[in-house]
């Protein structure tokens, strides 16, 4: 007979897996970091920067107030210990977890070479240029080599030839991340940034996608099928079948959590054998629209009942709640959500609008204050302003 795990016992151990309950009352250093990053095993990166780049807040929201240029120093330079791929989305990951992707840019590349019409079948001068000016100069920006000027179609930014070569070539893992510069990657060649033992690793498709299962449902602590190939962007059959392994390994424990499966029933899930199974998870925190908590809807909608959709790219009219607006964590609840905006100019932490949840409980205001003013003091902004927008917005008014 399958165990059966409660939906709230569950919620718990998600997110003791995913290191919140943990602070230390110390100031985070890269120690911490480094941890937690491994802990996560990635952390997905993104370019919108109205409040804080995305990357750099999964750290806050779990450990508080700590120096990003901590975290730079593990994504870049001599001291990095996280390298860039395609994981879920753009991601920082453990340089440890880059072979497991061999299998990703081999798809890459043989999907390239059965389209006739592939941009690289055109551009093969380019893409060999490419690769001899970094190997004549070193780990380069697009921008330092850039021929073309992007130019600018609608409202969104088109990528020069240059560009695209580097981005098709980092694909297929002919060239690496050599870190950020502002921001801009900054390209190499893989034997310009790894170690030898690094790159002389080779994993076998099947092998690399049990790893890869194991390392999601280890951050994961407990979830589905779908959960667990989401994390790194997996197909369902060799998740499935990885997934299989590992359960007769020991590794993963079939559970049952009532709610899980369709129409309300009880839903076929794992758990890892490791994970803690926390009597109690008291968070205070504000998520990324890209944190490993939330990115996965269904999962968000399974854990808390929470439905969100970003609205970043909804045209302002049709927006419901806001721009850019983070997940209110309080206990091991999301009770609320926030559009932030860092208004670097004025030093001021703009709310643009804050809403609470159905059931949220009577404190929400006074501990979502807290964790507002933690947030303006680790942006280094020197006010907050509430806007009369939302069904919290004049309660936290008030507390601030």
């Amino acid at each position: 007979m399958l165990q059966t795990v409660s939906p709230a016992l569950a919620r718990r151990i998600a997110l003791g897996a995913q290191g919140f309950g943990r602070r230390s009352g110390v100031t985070p250093g890269i120690r911490q970091l480094d941890a937690l990053v491994n802990r996560l095993e990635l952390l997905q990166i993104d370019s919108v920067n109205v409040f804080e780049r995305s990357h750099y807040l999964p750290a806050f929201s779990r450990l508080g107030r700590y120096d990003k240029a901590q975290l730079d120093r593990l994504t870049s330079g001599r001291e990095a210990r996280f390298t860039e791929y395609w994981a879920h989305e753009a991601s920082f990951l453990p340089l440890d977890t880059r072979p497991l992707f061999g299998w990703r840019m081999q798809q890459y590349r043989d999907l390239s070479a059965r389209s006739p019409d592939a941009w690289s079948a055109g551009n093969k001068p380019l893409l060999d240029w490419l690769l001899a000016e970094l190997a004549e100069k070193g780990p380069l920006p697009a921008s330092a080599i850039e021929h073309d000027a992007n130019r600018r179609s609608g409202p969104w930014w088109g990528w020069s030839d240059v560009k695209t070569g580097l981005e098709v070539l980092f694909r297929w893992g002919d060239v690496v991340s050599a870190g950020r510069s502002r921001f801009e990657r900054v390209y190499g060649l893989p034997e310009q940034i790894f170690p030898a033992e690094l790159l002389g690793r080779r994993v076998e498709p099947a092998d690399a996608h049990r790893e890869l299962v194991r390392r999601a449902a280890r951050a994961h602590g407990i979830g589905t099928a779908n959960d667990f190939a989401d994390y790194f962007r997996l197909k369902s059959a060799p998740t499935l079948a990885a997934i299989r392994d590992l359960t007769d390994a020991g590794e993963l424990l079939p559970v049952e959590v009532p709610g899980w499966g369709p129409a309300g029933s009880p839903g076929a899930a794992w758990l890892h054998r490791d994970a803690r199974l926390p009597r109690s998870v008291d968070a205070d925190a504000v998520l990324s629209p890209f944190d490993p908590v939330v990115w996965n809807r269904g999962r968000a909608q399974r854990l808390f009942g929470f439905h969100y959709r970003i609205e970043i790219y909804t045209p302002q009219p049709k927006r419901v709640f806001g721009y850019y607006v983070l997940p209110v964590l309080l206990g091991d609840t999301i009770v609320g959500r926030v559009d932030l905006k860092n208004d670097r100019q004025a030093g001021v932490l703009r709310v643009q609008a804050a809403w609470s949840e159905p059931g949220a409980p009577r404190d929400t205001a006074e501990r979502l204050a807290g964790v507002l003013r933690e947030t303006a003091a680790w942006q280094g902004l020197g006010a907050i302003d509430v806007r009369p927008r939302g069904t919290l917005a004049a309660a936290l008014a008030a507390e601030l």
